[in-house]
């Protein structure tokens, strides 16, 4: 029955169809289109209808139009047209990405009385793909060094000190404030060595009581102690062939460090309750956030455990020291989190940026990326501002803005004159001794009168 009456329904099929249709004549004008298309185009169908299809201007038909034979178009010479991806422009001037089926319609004698284009929306595949390719960069690391951002001259020289130390198997020791992405470095040496193949083992040594500190680096056996219900390997066994990580070196009591200087010394381990020596082949790479010679000074750290660990020493410089790598660690956290999150954040305002630059980042990198990460939660459009950054961020940036310049530019032109003075006015090595190029001195030097 509704076999005999789909002529019927046709309009009701075309209307509800979600792809966009399109019919024109063999000259190239509209004569119908779909809701569908209306929506696709933003043209409405009054807006079309009598208007040639090349307003929509069409990359593959734009780039075939001809006047062969008298056929304005290559469709109407016989080729049909079969899920080809192309381009059109909206009534607004945006671009909208589609795949094109086209075909043309005869009559029963075989003359052309037009042609029929269905158009499927690839916005939403587009943008998947665009999502894809950029979890496949954040993967593969492509906008850093190991996954460090960074392309001031104090990461240059950090990313060159961290290329040499791979090549080696001896301990490194990484300095740096909390929040600066010690971690990050010990894994790119780890992924840039000769054990790259091998485990790498993270240990908290301030998470450590001196009760589980033997049993958790070194393991146990069976019955040594109560709880001990069956042996285990401690973290050094677990490195084997691989890196151990021990971060907040510095926290370790005197009695832990003797203990750990005898395995970095004769680099074998004895589980708790054993005597048996065990050989592991494990590179030491420590980190910590203290003044270790200091705390040598002072007696709060061997003197032999501080020359054992301390063979390669890496300092990773605070955010305020490399403001120009800003914009490159917003971007950074900004796709992430868009990916994440899936909102379409695409950055922060002038304002904000400026506040940045001046701001001190007490909390390093990490502090940056809790802000963006804070900023997502509350903001609704595509670009952060003011009113987007962290509670206690506020206060510095609408009260405070002009006192917080006036200290971080005193401090940089105190900065600039040491250097200088250092090195006897010597504009090369002081900015080399800055972490800044020859040109960002001198418009500092402009900056603060120093001319």
């Amino acid at each position: 029955m509704i076999g005999e009456r789909i002529n019927d329904f046709w309009e009701i099929v075309v209307e509800t169809m979600e792809e966009g249709l399109m019919i024109v004549s063999p000259s190239g004008v509209i004569v119908s289109v779909n809701k569908a298309f209306e929506e696709m185009v933003k043209y409405s169908r009054e807006e079309l209808i009598g208007q040639r299809c090349n307003v929509l201007n069409c990359d593959i038909c734009m780039g075939v139009l001809t006047n062969i034979d008298g056929h304005w178009c290559e469709l109407f010479r016989g080729k049909r047209v079969k899920r080809r991806k192309c381009i059109l422009t909206r009534k607004d001037g945006s671009r909208l990405h589609v795949l094109k089926n086209a075909s043309l319609l005869y009559d029963e004698e075989g003359n052309v009385l037009g042609a029929v284009e269905t158009l499927t929306d690839l916005s939403e595949v587009l943008k998947k793909e665009r999502q894809i390719e950029e979890f496949r960069r954040e993967l593969r690391g492509e906008n850093g060094f190991c996954g460090i951002i960074g392309s001031s001259s104090p990461m240059h020289r950090l990313f060159n000190l961290i290329e040499n130390a791979a090549k080696s198997d001896a301990p490194v020791i990484i300095y740096g404030e909390s929040g600066t992405g010690k971690e990050l470095v010990a894994q790119a040496i780890h992924r840039l060595g000769r054990r790259k193949d091998g485990p790498f083992v993270r240990v908290n040594c301030a998470a450590l009581s001196e009760g589980l500190f033997e049993s958790e680096l070194f393991g146990h056996v069976k019955g040594a102690f109560t709880g001990a219900h069956q042996s285990r390997k401690g973290r050094f066994e677990l490195a084997h062939g691989g890196d151990i990580f021990l971060d907040e070196i510095g926290d370790l009591p005197e009695l832990m460090q003797v203990k750990l200087l005898r395995v970095l010394e004769e680099k074998e381990i004895e589980r708790v309750g054993d005597s048996i020596p065990i050989k592991v082949d494990v590179r030491i790479i420590s980190a910590t956030n203290k003044d270790l010679k200091r705390m040598v000074e002072e007696g709060k750290v061997r003197k032999d455990f501080y020359y054992r660990i301390n063979v390669i020493p890496i300092f990773v410089p605070p955010l305020r020291e490399r403001k120009e790598d800003l914009p490159l660690l917003v971007e950074h956290f900004i796709r992430r989190n868009r990916l994440k999150t899936g909102k379409e954040i695409r950055g922060v305002s002038k304002e904000v940026m400026e506040f940045f630059y001046d701001y001190p980042w007490p909390g390093n990198v990490r502090e940056l990326r809790s802000v963006i990460e804070y900023a997502f939660v509350v903001c609704e459009g595509e670009v952060i501002q003011k009113e987007h950054l962290i509670p206690s961020m506020r206060p510095q940036l609408f009260y405070g803005e002009k006192k917080l310049t006036r200290e971080v530019e005193k401090g940089e032109r105190e900065k600039v004159l040491e250097a200088l003075k250092t090195t006897g006015g010597n504009r090369t090595e002081a900015a080399r001794l800055l972490g800044v190029s020859r040109v960002t001195l001198w418009k500092r030097m402009k900056k603060y009168g120093l001319l």
